[in-house]
Formats: structure tokens, sequence, C-alpha cells
């Protein structure tokens, strides 16, 4: 890693619990990372016995045959029993489970009596269209109640699910179900985005041609859209099969080992891979890291993951996590600007959310839409703030506990994967000093090292690669048919540890500071210049929203460096400014890491669920083709900066 992360993170700020959070915390001090630290199988263990219900007690915590781990074998349980019928059963079942608010307006509030009632119905009709225990289930579906609900009813009758982002293209849909062999497809006539239909059953008619494996497609009717085709024999209208059916299906036992579902993540070369995510140990950690990561008070808090089920914070922070804890959660259909640019903290001040986890990607979006829109609101009933998908830059921090917290919320900064389910490195918010862009610390049952190429522990304070020492309940149990993918991608490289790809600093304190991916490094005159370290240095400006970084081929230096840049509200582009930036990044990093170009733009291309797609930005600044554009929330975004990029490259200067 760079020697330059260490002028990038010369972060001095900290922010201390304060008395008034810390007098109701769950935790306030050391204790719980002492147990862990003991004993970790068996802190495990207990919280296993404590958050979940178990029909059948595990007869071991772990057997670890590296790299393939089983966790409480011999145990059983359902995962939607957890989610759902113990708190119907102990008296909770008037309480909300979802505040769901649709795009247009419509809104549901769905009690967890409700829940059990609508997942029953939806497992039987699965079971009518002949899905049985082991079969998977693929679902397409945007952000609807019964999108949780399809988790849920598959989960009841032990079929794993594999959720599709409602964004992804028909031949995304179609190499997942055929990867999976799904048996049936659950998806919905469309979805509502800014105000217009997104065509899923149309989408999905196109994937399904080649997908000999399903026999069955049902269908939601949620647009209510003329026209839509169904297929005799193939096609059932959800409103004509779900409602019919008894509200009552016992939960099938699983084993603590059977599959729970598949989430593919995306490659740009090779075909997705499937991870594979069973039920007792996963069910266990994000129970566990949803109560205290986010200081859970079921009977009082109002939960807000702003995110999609589609991706797997949705899977583990809106579905099963917060289900299992019995909270009060709010589900949102739409995007947070549509119809206006206030309209996620109109949804908090509706429904009184004391608890937000989003992206720092639409973090820096707000910043550069100004503070006057979460201005309008009130949002004094927050207490806690998260942040997760990818580092968070000390300022967009900083702005997001000053602007949405009111500065009296702590902030969590989380780190995790799809492959590892569950929060991995995190603050407690009443134990943990904050530092701003750092996720400060393992958390307790967690073990992460900082290594150098030949997997040698880092000294502190120093720079490296970041790695998972010992296998946790929610791990990855492999890809789906393919376990030496799975072996080689995460567990080559560095011999008995998982490698997660990411690069990592620990400073004197022992904090981890996350830099991104170390395949997005840049090979300038022979210094190696993370993409991360100009970004965060770009946004530390204060004129700067949000800037995403790549490498262009250099003739002469190997990579220059391209910035594709937008302002926060009231700044003006311009070349003064953009040599202003230069100077900035050189002064903070280093003249190596001085970008060649800047390019200012309103805006950058990300995927709907949030994530900058830097790879179509490498395609701009190489000049070649853009690939496939099919999860951009706005494909004429890529489009527009091509152009102004091109045109900046001929002009010579930076394009305003």
């Amino acid at each position: 890693m760079s020697e330059t992360i260490e002028s990038l993170l010369a972060e001095g700020r900290t922010f201390v619990p304060s008395e008034n959070f810390k007098k109701d915390a769950l935790v306030t001090g050391a204790e719980i990372y002492d147990e862990a630290g003991r004993d970790s199988e068996g802190f495990w263990a207990r919280e296993a016995a404590a958050l979940l219900d178990w029909s059948e007690e595990w007869h071991t915590i772990l057997e670890w045959d590296l790299p393939f781990a089983k966790w409480f074998v011999g145990g059983k349980l359902n995962a939607a029993y957890n989610c759902i019928d113990r708190h119907v059963l102990a008296g909770h079942g008037d309480q909300v489970a979802y505040y769901w608010e649709g795009e247009p307006g419509d809104t549901r509030t769905i009690t967890y009596a409700q829940l059990q009632v609508e997942v029953s119905q939806l497992a039987n009709a699965l079971l009518e269209l002949g899905v049985e225990k082991g079969d998977r289930v693929n679902i397409y579906l945007g952000m609807v109640p019964e999108l949780p609900i399809s988790l849920l009813a598959c989960a009841r009758i032990g079929a794993p699910h594999s959720v599709v982002f409602g964004g992804f293209s028909a031949d995304s849909l179609r190499d997942r179900i055929n990867d999976a062999e799904a048996k049936v497809l659950i998806t919905a006539d469309g979805a509502w985005r800014r105000g217009t239909v997104v065509p899923l059953k149309e989408t999905a008619d196109v994937a399904v041609r080649d997908c000999p494996s399903i026999e069955r497609v049902l269908v939601l009717r949620r647009t209510a859209q003329d026209g839509v085709a169904m297929t005799a024999e193939r096609d059932v209208w959800w409103h004509d099969v779900v409602p019919r059916q008894s509200t009552e299906c016992p939960p099938e036992p699983m084993d603590a080992e059977d599959l729970l579902y598949l989430l593919y993540t995306s490659g740009t070369t090779a075909k997705p891979k499937g991870i594979m995510h069973t039920t007792g140990g996963y069910l266990t950690q994000v129970a566990f890291t949803h109560r205290y990561v986010f200081d859970l008070k079921p009977d009082t808090d109002v939960y807000w993951c702003a995110a999609d089920v589609g991706w797997v914070t949705g899977h583990s922070y809106i579905v099963y996590g917060p289900l299992a804890n019995r909270t009060t959660s709010v589900l949102y259909e739409g995007t947070p600007d549509f119809p206006d640019k206030d309209r996620l903290w109109q949804i908090a001040e509706r429904y009184g959310v004391t608890t937000l986890y989003t992206a720092p990607t639409a973090i820096r979006t707000f910043m550069k839409w100004g503070a006057e829109y979460p201005e309008r609101r009130d949002l004094s009933s927050l207490r806690l703030l998260g942040t997760v998908g990818e580092p968070i830059n000390p300022e967009a921090w900083v702005w997001y506990w000053e602007h949405i917290g009111g500065g009296r919320c702590p902030v969590v900064d989380t780190w995790w994967q799809t492959e590892t389910g569950a929060i991995m490195i995190s603050p407690l918010p009443g134990a943990t000093t904050l530092k701003p862009g750092s996720a400060t610390f393992p958390l307790p049952g967690i073990a992460a090292d900082v290594v150098d190429n030949d997997g040698t522990t880092v000294p502190t304070p120093g720079g490296g690669y970041l790695v998972l020492t010992r296998p946790w309940p929610a791990m990855l149990r492999g890809i789906w048919g393919d376990p030496d993918r799975y072996r080689s991608t995460y567990w080559s490289r560095f011999g008995d540890c998982y490698f997660a790809g990411d690069g990592v600093k620990r400073d004197e304190d022992g904090y981890f500071w996350l830099l991104g991916r170390v395949d997005d490094v840049m090979l300038i005159s022979g210094h190696n210049i993370s993409t991360a370290e100009v970004e965060h240095a770009l946004v530390g400006h204060p004129a700067v929203a949000e800037a995403a970084v790549v490498g262009k081929t250099d003739p002469t230096t190997g990579h220059a460096i391209a910035a594709f840049v937008t302002l926060r509200a009231g700044q003006e582009p311009s070349p003064d400014l953009g040599d202003a930036l230069r100077e900035h990044v050189a002064h903070t990093i280093g003249p190596i890491a001085r970008p060649q170009t800047i390019l200012f733009t309103d805006d950058l291309p990300k995927t709907r669920s949030g994530k900058i797609m830097r790879r179509l930005l490498r395609n701009v600044s190489e000049d070649e083709a853009l690939g496939d554009t099919t999860t951009l929330a706005d494909p004429t975004v890529v489009e527009g900066i091509k152009g102004r990029y091109l045109a900046s490259q001929a002009t010579g200067a930076d394009e305003e």
C-alpha cells in the first residue's frame, strides 16, 4: 500500500459517546470484547442461544475444515419462525413490523401478526406451485412489502431464495436463474421509479425464454399497467393464487447448515458468483450485529435501512436481522430525490425514525444538494446513524453527523461484504470513541489483521491488506456449484486467512481505516496510488461533494489520474477551481497524486443501489466502448460525461 495513506488519514477529530447516549446503551465498556476474546466459539454459542429459538440444540459449535465451516452442527431452527411466529406467540403481534412507503405516496402498515398471515399464505401458494424443500426460488421485485414476504415464505418451507435486484437486465436475471436452477420465479408487472414504470415482467419474460428450470412464474400486480403478457400454464397472478390460501403453514425445521439463500456478486468478466449463506450461523450473527451495532430498543426504535433488499445489506439489515430482533422498520420503494430532494427526510419525520443506515455515496449526494433539504424537516427523533457499502470520507461523516444527526447521534461506520454475511468491523456506539472515516475495530468474536504481500502482520501503525484470521458464523459456505473457485478466490492469497480484497490502514490506536478494493490501485511513475486516497483528498476540499477517480493509460507515467468531480450546492466549476483541486490533492497526498484531468459533472454513473460504477469512467477515460449500463440509475449520465470528457480532451482544459 502507498505510504501516502499517512497524510490521507491524518484525522485528528474524535467523538466520545455522550453521557446521554450511554445511559441507555446496551454496551458501554470493553467486557463483551474480553468475553469474546477469551472463548470466541463459546461467545457465539451463547449469542445463538440468547438471540434465537432452536427446535433442536446443536452438539458441536464449530467444525472447521479450512476453508469450509459448519456452525452449530446438529441444531435445527427455522428463520421465518424466528423472524415472525415467536414474536406473535410472545404477545407482540400488534407491533408494527414494517411501515411501507410507496413511491407514488401509497402506504401500508404491516404488523407482525399480519406478516405471519401473508408469509404463510405465500408459502402455501409456493407449495401449490410445486416448490419443495431444497428447491430454489428466484425473486425479481421492486421494494414492495411482498419482497421481504417472499424471502420469509421461502425460508418457511425450506426453499432457498435467490433475489435478483430489480434493476438488473434480462441477461443478468437469466444467468442467475440458470446458475441456481431455480424452479419458480416471483416477479411483478412493474415497479415504480421516479414516476415511471420499470417493466419487470417484460424483462423477466425475455430472461425466462432461456431458463429451462423455471416451471412457474408468480406475478404481483403493482403498477396495474395494461397489456401485461401472461404465458398460459406457466404464469399466474399473485392475487389469483395467494389470498385464497390457508393462513397457517407450519415452519419447516431446518438444519443449521441448510442453505437459506444464494446471492450473486457481479464480476466484470467472470460469471457472477453464487454466494451461499446457511441458516443457523447467519441468523445468529445478523441478529447479534443488528442488536448491538445499532443499540436496538425493540419497543421504541423505528429503524430504517435505506438500502434495497436485492443486495446483501437488505437481506441482513432490512429482513433477517431486524425481524429476528422484533424491530419496527421503514421500507421505501422510491428514490431520495422524487418528487423532491427532501423525500427521505419527509419519511423520517413522518414515522419518527430513530436509526438511519445508508451509504456514503448517498450522504455525499445529500451534501451536494445542500443542508436546506434536511432543514425542512424535523429529524429530532434520530438517535443513531450508520453507513454501509464503502469507506466514508471524514468530511461526509462530519456532515452526516452535523446536518442529519444534529450533532447528537453517534455514527457507526460498518465494514462487511456479501461474503461475510454480516457486519465485521464497526463501533459499538455506547462504548467506542469514534474517528470520522474509520470503521474503528473488529466486533466481538471477529478476528481481523493487516498483512503485507507475504502475509506477515504489518506493525501498528501501518497499511496493507485486510484479512480475517478465524471463521465467523455468518461466513459464506462457498460458491454455488464451484468449491474450487471459492477456495481460489478467497483463500489462496494468504494461506489460512480469508482475503477480503480490501486495503486497510491501522493507526497508532489500532483503529481500522478501510481504503477500498486493492485492485483500484494506479501505478503512477512507479508509485502505487489508491483511487480511494485521491477521492478522499478531493472530497476533503470544501467545494467538493463527491468524486470518482480512475487511472488512464499514459505513455510516460504508466497511469495518469483522471478525476470526475461533483460540487456542493452553491459552487460553480471553473478552470481556477480545477487548479485549486489539483493543488489540494498534491498538498494532501503529494505531487505524484496530482490529477492530470478534472472533469466537473452534475452527477456520477451510479447503480440503483448508489454505488459509483468506476468501470464506466475508466471506459470513458480510455475512450473505450461503454460496457453494460443496464444497472445504472440513469444511463444518460455516463453518455453525458463521455461527451464532455472528449470535449475537454480536445481543448486541453477542465470542462465546466
